[in-house]
């Protein structure tokens, strides 16, 4: 069992920054793929970006390449999305789980809401 917590969003202008984190607990987050999801109201949850256990290879969603970065820290058991020029259409709760993701492992999310 894997206990994923989200921090890190909050209100920003477009073109912004912000950096989210994700906890996670037990012994096997090293050795899983993890991914970033979000949801935006009144649509479906949707992969953001996905990367390796080891971290050296990753995947992204064509509407945030080139602006968001997902890494991982495996020492620190955290995985993180670097999120730059940010859109409003980026406005969304944030979730990280695993790749493929797993139903009893959805943590609370982050929100994250872009406006001026």
């Amino acid at each position: 069992q894997v206990l994923l917590v989200e921090s890190g969003g909050g209100l920003v202008q477009p073109g912004g920054s912000l950096r989210l984190s994700c906890a996670a607990s037990g012994s096997i987050f090293s050795f899983i793929a993890m991914a970033w999801y979000r949801q935006a109201p009144g649509k479906q949850r949707e992969l953001v970006a996905r990367i390796t256990p080891r971290g050296d290879s990753t995947d992204y969603a064509d509407s945030v390449k080139g602006r968001f970065t997902i890494s991982r820290d495996n020492a620190k058991k955290t995985a993180y999305l670097q999120m730059n020029s940010l859109k409003p259409e980026d406005t969304a709760v944030y979730y990280c789980n695993t790749y493929p993701m797993r139903p009893n492992y959805w943590g609370q999310g982050t929100q994250v809401t872009v406006s001026s």
